[in-house]
């Protein structure tokens, strides 16, 4: 006997649903640009344009082939530099902290703080390349203390004198537990603008964007002594995803 077709399609949706309720539905990853590329990105398309234009118009095509794939190249490069990833951490322990920022641990070690605290910290920072992304995360939840930004230099950010010499905003936390720790973004050799959301008073929520640091840098982090680490120097890390280490 031939089988209704309703029958088949109401069999057909009723497997869907259990498979999905069974093994969950895995939804893929949007990777959005962030709003702070919009300008730029918008900018230099106007500039590539413009430029492709004149040189369909005044040069042999084969310099024009060139300049197309060059200036295609450059486009596609800083529109993957402004990718925002969605990226959402549960984690059952208020103290575990996560890290702020993509990159690589450059430094693990205890080191004297002299703009807010005025005294040893442990201080771990990351490095974060061109290839990175660059948005910033809070490492904690908790409530913005202090939110401040001070002119430097424009060294390379690897240099251990950066977090004192270059550009810099530092950003203070208080936890639920008022443990403070402090988050500094610093500027690099190609970095020529940081941008901090932070404002005193805020409630800092994982998950939550607190800056973004344009075109390689670092992000130092000044913890308690006691703090337990999870990371070692060299180790690369995913900003709101990996765990750095736990606040006593």
């Amino acid at each position: 006997h031939s089988i209704p077709l309703y029958t088949i399609l109401h069999n057909s949706k009723q497997l869907y649903t259990t498979l999905n309720n069974t093994m969950g539905h895995k939804k893929k990853r949007k990777i959005r640009i962030h709003r702070e590329g919009y300008g730029i990105i918008f900018t230099l398309t106007m500039l590539i344009f413009t430029f492709n234009v004149l040189m369909f118009l005044y040069v042999p095509h084969w310099v024009f082939a060139i300049g197309l794939i060059l200036s295609a190249t450059l486009l596609v490069f800083v529109t993957y530099f402004f990718r925002n990833p969605t990226r959402v951490l549960e984690v059952g322990d208020e103290n575990f902290l996560i890290a702020p920022a993509d990159g690589r641990v450059v430094v693990i070690e205890p080191t004297e703080e002299n703009e807010y605290f005025h005294e040893q910290r442990l201080q771990v920072s990351i490095f974060m390349s061109p290839f990175n992304v660059h948005a910033n995360w809070y490492p904690i939840e908790g409530t913005v203390l202090v939110s401040e930004h001070q002119k430097g230099r424009h060294q390379g950010a690897w240099l251990p004198k950066s977090s004192t010499e270059n550009e810099r905003s530092l950003v203070v936390i208080e936890t639920m537990s008022k443990v403070q720790i402090a988050v500094r973004q610093i500027a690099g050799a190609m970095a020529r603008r940081i941008v901090t959301y932070s404002k005193p008073g805020h409630h800092a929520q994982r998950n939550e964007h607190f800056g973004f640091i344009k075109f390689g840098s670092r992000v130092d982090m000044y913890l308690p002594l006691d703090t337990e680490i999870f990371v070692k120097v060299g180790e690369p890390v995913r900003g709101n995803e990996t765990i750095i280490g736990r606040l006593k």
